[in-house]
């Protein structure tokens, strides 16, 4: 079948501003990898320059095994400054108590709509008040128990068929030498999305969280794990103004000087904003020589958009 022209255009837009690079990929399969293995030598980005190992080494005491989302957080919070593996068993919710849970004192969603209803507002300015006070402090309270830090020489590994992480935010941060691997990664639910009247002609409703955020991080394999919305696809959501109540962000973001990064053997799957290396247009400045990346046997399914959007790196 002859390709279509207008395809062509698309995949060379796509590839705008962003330099192709061939490498070797030598990584195995899942039945052939071990359960936390270092990255195999030319496999990618993460494998140059002294390669990704992780928590490869770590002892006894350092190598942890959890099945809750507070003691997987334990783990990674524990100061051991020495490598560590943490296995994770089971699936791990960090939403479990339920939106109710993070709400300040005040927050009333009815009331939200009400104030903020643009046959009230209009579509002129951002909203303001005391229940856009409300919600934003609802939605701090939410992202200091979603988001869990991963310190450097981690790997995070899941063991068995059913490990995994619901509604939690992997935060790889400011850190070098860290693998996950072996994970079912279900999408954060934003509680609090903010309704924006000024994005777009008829407003648009934002939200916060990705599943996992390499963030100015070096040295790092996502391997073998399944990024999906779960449960929550954005086919379940609701609508009010008009437009979806987005819920959701990103499944995988690599930004803000992220370098030498590996991704290999995952599935992005069920998802609006799927994958994005870089987060700004205008970011070249953090971002030049760096966001080198490696995308490999990765499958993409029912997925809209970013599949990947890359901006300024080597990929």
């Amino acid at each position: 079948m002859p390709v279509r022209t207008t395809a062509v255009r698309r995949s060379l837009t796509l590839l705008a501003g962003c330099t192709a690079l061939v490498v070797a990929v030598t990584s195995a399969p899942a039945s052939a990898a071990g359960t936390h293995d270092v990255l195999p030598r030319g496999d990618g980005w993460a494998s140059a320059e002294g390669g990704t190992t992780g928590g490869a080494g770590a002892d006894a005491a350092h190598t942890y095994t959890v099945t809750t989302w507070q003691e997987l957080r334990a783990a990674l919070a524990d100061d051991a400054g020495a490598p560590r593996i943490i296995k994770v068993k089971g699936t791990l919710n960090a939403t479990a108590q339920g939106c109710a849970a993070f709400e300040a004192e005040g927050y009333d969603f009815e009331r939200y709509l009400a104030d903020y209803d643009p046959a009230v507002w209009g579509y002129d300015t951002p909203v303001s008040g005391a229940q856009e006070d409300l919600r934003a402090a609802s939605a701090t309270r939410q992202a200091a128990a979603i988001k869990a830090y991963v310190p450097a020489d981690t790997t995070i590994v899941g063991v068995g068929k059913d490990a995994g992480i619901v509604g939690g935010s992997l935060q790889i941060q400011g850190v070098d030498n860290v693998v996950v691997r072996n994970l079912t990664l279900e999408s954060p639910l934003d509680c609090f999305p903010q309704w924006d009247p000024t994005d777009g002609d008829t407003g648009a409703w934002n939200s916060e969280y990705d599943s996992m955020v390499v963030y100015g991080s070096r040295h790092v394999w996502v391997d073998h794990n399944t990024f999906t919305d779960g449960e929550h696809p954005d086919s379940s959501l609701p609508s009010y103004y008009g437009e979806v109540y987005q819920q959701h962000d990103g499944e995988l973001d690599v930004v803000r000087g992220a370098d030498l990064v590996t991704a290999s053997w995952n599935v992005f799957a069920d998802h609006d904003k799927t994958l994005m290396i870089g987060n700004s247009d205008s970011a070249g400045d953090t971002d030049r020589g760096k966001l080198r990346v490696t995308l490999h046997h990765n499958v993409f399914r029912d997925i809209v958009e970013r599949a990947p959007r890359v901006r300024f790196g080597q990929v």
